[in-house]
Order: structure tokens, then C-alpha cells, then sequence
């Protein structure tokens, strides 16, 4: 079984809320959006985690309901925290844009050098095949 997720806990196999957690992660949700940073949103509500883990709780969409986890946030408010979240990181330069990377090219043909020797090893015996490449492509 994985990891039930800050704000609930399972009764006979079922995903319920933890009314007091509950309204621990509703809080960090309204600090945060008030501007306060992630640490000091949680440190407001009474959660006490460390920086990422507070930021995975910002973007967990089982916060929101599914199959299995009942609501606890609602949407909108889970879309700005995400937007606030966004511009944060983009005024920190921390929105990284990838790099477009050259296509790599694998040669596919090899031309070799007829072999003359063999050998009873077949480490030698692959040193020397390789040995008698003489160029790709």
C-alpha cells in the first residue's frame, strides 16, 4: 500500500479526512496565497515539514478529490496557489526552459580491415575486431 497523503487517514480501507489535518492544509493553501512563504505558511498552520515537502503538498491533486480521496481543497483555490507557485519560480529564475538538443547521430556502417588472426581468448579476440575498424559512416 503507498503513502496516504497528509490529510487523511484510511478507516476499514477507505480514504476519509482527517478534519484537523484537514484544516491544517486548507490553511497552508490560504497563507501561502496571502504571501506568506511555503515554511512560514506551514509553520502558521502548525505543520512542521521542510520546503519541498510543503511544495508537493501545493501541487497534490488528491487534494481535490478522486476516486479514492474525498475533497479537501477546491479548485479554484488549488489553481492559484499553482499560478502563485508559477510566478514565484519565474521571478526567482527558476523556470528553466530546455535546451534544444541536436539529434545524435549513431553510425550504423563500419569498414574493416580483412582479419588475419584469430585468438583462443575472445577478449583478444574482440580487441583485435575492434582494432581493425578503419572508419564509420
Amino acid at each position: 500500500m503507498g503513502h496516504t497523503p497528509f490529510g487523511y487517514k484510511i478507516e476499514n480501507g477507505c480514504a476519509v479526512v482527517d478534519e484537523a489535518a484537514a484544516g491544517q492544509i486548507r490553511q497552508i493553501f490560504q497563507f501561502y496565497l496571502e504571501g506568506d512563504s511555503l515554511t512560514t505558511a506551514a509553520k502558521k498552520a502548525g505543520v512542521i515539514s521542510f520546503h519541498g515537502g510543503i511544495s508537493r503538498m501545493l501541487k497534490n491533486k488528491h487534494y481535490l478529490g478522486d476516486g479514492y480521496y474525498p475533497a479537501i481543497i477546491n479548485r479554484e483555490t488549488f489553481d492559484k496557489a499553482e499560478q502563485e507557485r508559477m510566478r514565484r519560480a519565474a521571478a526567482l529564475g527558476r523556470i528553466k526552459e530546455p535546451e534544444e538538443q541536436e539529434e545524435l547521430q549513431i553510425p550504423t556502417v563500419f569498414h574493416t580491415k580483412p582479419m588475419e588472426q584469430t585468438f583462443d581468448d575472445p577478449f583478444l579476440q574482440a580487441e583485435y575486431a575492434y582494432s581493425l575498424i578503419e572508419s564509420e559512416g
